[in-house]
């Protein structure tokens, strides 16, 4: 006898202000079966599982848990069915500490009638979940004082509580080290083999999927690509299924050593770690990678540069001319210093606002009259020429923000800065969550401002990203720069020495 899918999902469609996301999309799922699902940003991924984890509503089509068909209208639907969704875009709230998230809407009661929440019983519960996920934190502390990859972890934990027969795995490890990665990977193995558990996992990372997937199946266009089986899955097969393409890799680049210093740091101290004074000069045309482990004060050097944290103390210049610290981001505005920040739905977009409006923000001056009116025609144009440049698709520049895939969003944030012609262009995780595709034209324009003479500091956790787009790469641990490395001395093993604090001969400082 044929057991019967955990999960079935069948001619699942969805339509979203005149897009058609979805049109008949099926997918099945074995009782502890891994499968990954692949597409690239704005194939339907995330709106398929969103139907799954009851966060949208699909226009057509049924849904089946053990045989039996279900309907999932809102998420708590989903969880009485057994599924437990960990979204791309971390769904954590800040003023409450772990135990709180964990059990969000779940919270345990105590007290009969007067329904008090049980804190001491969250906290137990919470407790061996952090130390199987290796979270060095007790279920007290506030999730404000947690990292961008400590908040995930929380997300894992959250899901893990439930006690879930299916999970879905929304990129999970889009901001984790790589050894919160492994540690990931390895439990991910572990539910599957010791309980049972069927896992949708959503990743552009393919040697991830290479690893722990049973089964791959590719959306493209909001339809279903086609399927590969165990024996099929490697990065060719997965990327054809993607793209419906070969993607080339890009021939080896020679190291460009660049033109003038175009901007030029000194003595620069930030408030994570103001006993570390960073130095550290880009040249105008070249590209310089900035690698470290997550908390190695990477992001907070970005920050003080463009002032949305001022830096305690320093000196600035560019182009020669010395610079007051900026105070706030509108001066580094003024001066065409850019950042593309690493959290794009809190800090680079704003997910309620049109396209047009998001590119235009920053400089709105330049498509306004002299009495201050913004000339509509003008900025929608201005808009339409930077989302065609990034390729970001979308059916009109006055769509919402948040109507867009994640690595649709990531498209914008870059065409609203890169429309403005910087001088020094930074970026902090500038691919997180994007497809391989969009990927490659992301790395297109970031070598295409660098020919144009931008200096571009590019931050990222992606080892191969930093290796292969880098001219030079700096390297940080616990906010002090331990090592410069050039293109032509780079290897992997080289930066992950000194990002954990040894030196370029292998000695610890």
């Amino acid at each position: 006898m044929v057991s019967l899918p955990l999960l079935e999902m069948r001619g699942i469609s969805k339509r979203f202000a005149g897009v058609q996301a979805l049109s008949r999309v099926s997918l099945s799922v074995a009782s502890g079966e891994i499968v990954a699902l692949l597409g690239e940003n704005g194939a339907g991924k995330s709106t398929l599982m969103k139907i799954l984890g009851g966060v949208h509503q699909a226009d057509a089509g049924e849904i089946l848990v053990s045989g039996k068909p279900v309907v999932i209208r809102a998420v708590a639907d989903a969880t009485r069915c057994g599924i437990a969704f960990i979204h791309q875009e971390l769904n954590v709230v800040d003023n409450l500490d772990i135990a709180g998230n964990v059990f969000l809407g779940r919270e345990p009661t105590t007290g009969g009638f007067l329904r008090l929440v049980d804190r001491a019983k969250m906290a137990r519960e919470t407790a061996p979940l952090l130390e199987r996920l290796g979270v060095r934190h007790t279920p007290d502390t506030p999730l404000s004082r947690l990292s961008l990859a400590e908040r995930q972890l929380v997300e894992i934990a959250k899901a893990l509580s439930i006690n879930a027969q299916l999970i879905i795995m929304d990129e999970p490890t889009s901001s984790l080290t790589l050894s919160e990665t492994e540690r990931l990977l390895s439990l991910v193995a572990e539910l599957k083999r010791e309980r049972g558990v069927s896992i949708v996992y959503i990743s552009h990372r393919l040697g991830e999927i290479t690893r722990i997937a049973d089964r791959v199946v590719g959306l493209r266009d909001g339809t279903n690509a086609g399927e590969l089986g165990a024996g099929e899955i490697t990065h060719d097969n997965m990327v054809r299924l993607m793209v419906g393409r070969d993607l080339h890799a890009d021939s080896s680049v020679a190291q460009n050593d660049g033109g003038a210093v175009r901007l030029s740091v000194t003595g620069l101290r930030t408030r994570r770690y103001p006993q570390s004074a960073v130095s550290f000069a880009l040249r105008a045309g070249e590209i310089v990678g900035m690698a470290g482990l997550v908390g190695a004060g990477r992001t907070e050097i970005a920050q003080a540069i463009f002032g949305v944290e001022p830096a305690l103390s320093g000196e600035i210049t560019l182009d020669g001319a010395a610079l007051a610290l900026p105070q706030a981001s509108a001066e580094s505005i003024a001066r065409s210093i850019y950042l593309a920040p690493e959290d794009r739905r809190k800090q680079g977009i704003i997910v309620e606002m049109s396209l047009r409006e998001n590119i235009s923000l920053p400089a709105l001056r330049n498509v306004a009259d002299r009495f201050g009116l913004v000339r509509g025609v003008e900025e929608a144009q201005k808009a339409e020429t930077a989302c065609a440049g990034m390729g970001v698709k979308t059916p009109s520049v006055e769509f919402l923000a948040k109507n867009l895939s994640g690595g649709n969003q990531q498209k914008v944030v870059l065409a609203k800065w890169l429309s403005l012609a910087p001088k020094v262009m930074i970026f902090d995780e500038p691919t997180r969550g994007v497809d391989v595709g969009a990927k490659a034209e992301i790395y297109a324009q970031i070598r295409a401002l660098a020919a144009s003479g931008v200096a571009v500091l590019m931050i990222s956790s992606d080892m191969e990203e930093v290796l292969r787009l880098s001219d030079r790469i700096i390297v940080l641990h616990e906010g002090r720069v331990t090592g410069t490395v050039n293109r032509a001395d780079a290897s992997e093993e080289v930066i992950i020495r000194l990002a954990v604090g040894g030196s370029i001969e292998g000695n610890n400082e």
